[in-house]
């Protein structure tokens, strides 16, 4: 990592697309504690990214643009609205990348998906596989969405030099994530389902799949540092995982969160609903190489403290 590429965060005008969600909120957090200073967070009241006026309007007042906002959700979501996940997340990037040109932004970070690698992707994913199949259908529109955006960044280093990277974080949990249950992502979703079923002193709980599936989590703080690494320091078209390096199953996600939670019920699996991709682990020596990052929080600490800003702020 040289040192001599960084930059220096304090002087830059810096805006956060989806700086109020729930990556986001920790991101500003992250920059502040990187020197940042000036930070804008346009709100989607008065930034409607998907129109172009609004992407205009923010690359104008921008040097350095980190785009996190997206039309996000779990497989029930992807599955509902699969148009709009698709439309919503391409054209908010797309046109946002153009306008950054236009507008001489100095850097553009882009915030992919896993969801963009293929279904049955060699364990663990390595950067280098990201275009050797397609992705998991039910989540297909949006993961392709996202890996578009990677596209028009290394078509605009070739052709007008813009400094454009693309980052890809695994599965992301910790304070302040959604709790929804129309659109949460599972940490969030088995926290609430299983506080619930112990309030009701409910026998059992039902969960989606069969349990087989695996998953990689990186607890959002780790994440925020992760990003404003790259920020710093990344400037190559390559495209970098984000990840803890670490793999588990659903099953044992769950067993976990039982144990942490103190909820002893059955488990019942609905196994006309589907599991997802097969299994996600990432490999992570592309960001440690190229910034510096590795994350750092344990998982099981990780998760409770995710439980406990859950029961603190999350009415069930």
């Amino acid at each position: 990592m040289a040192k001599r590429n960084e930059i220096d965060l304090s002087s830059k005008r810096i805006t956060v697309t989806g700086g109020s969600g729930f990556l986001g909120s920790h991101l500003v957090e992250a920059l502040k504690e990187g020197g940042a200073k000036n930070i804008f967070i346009p709100r989607q009241s008065e930034y409607d990214l998907v129109s172009l006026d609004a992407c205009k309007r923010v690359a104008k007042e921008s040097d350095i643009i980190i785009h996190l906002a997206g039309k996000v959700g779990g497989i029930g979501a992807n599955r509902e609205k699969p148009g709009e996940f698709f439309y919503d997340n391409l054209m908010m990037g797309v046109q946002l990348i153009e306008q950054a040109r236009l507008a001489n932004v100095e850097k553009f970070v882009a915030i992919g998906t896993i969801c963009a690698y293929p279904k049955f992707t060699p364990v663990p994913f390595r950067e280098e596989d990201l275009w050797s199949g397609y992705p998991e259908e039910t989540n297909a529109p949006y993961g392709l969405a996202k890996k578009m955006l990677l596209v028009q960044l290394q078509a605009y280093k070739q052709q007008y030099d813009f400094n454009g990277i693309y980052l890809l974080p695994v599965n992301l949990y910790g304070p302040n994530d959604n709790f929804d249950p129309a659109s949460s992502h599972v940490i969030p979703a088995l926290i609430r389902k299983i506080a619930i079923a112990k309030k009701n002193n409910a026998p059992s709980i039902e969960v989606w799949g069969n349990g087989s599936a695996s998953r990689e989590f990186l607890y959002v703080k780790d994440a925020a540092k992760g990003i404003t690494l790259a920020t710093k320091f990344y400037n190559k078209t390559e495209p970098v995982n984000l990840g803890a390096g670490m793999e588990i199953t659903i099953n044992d996600l769950i067993e976990l969160l039982c144990k942490e939670m103190n909820y002893n019920g059955k488990i019942i699996w609905d196994s006309s609903k589907p599991n997802g991709q097969p299994r996600r682990c990432l490999d992570v020596t592309r960001a440690e190489k190229e910034f510096g990052f590795r994350a750092k929080t344990p998982f099981k600490e990780g998760l409770k403290e995710t439980i406990k800003w859950f029961e603190k702020n999350v009415e069930y």
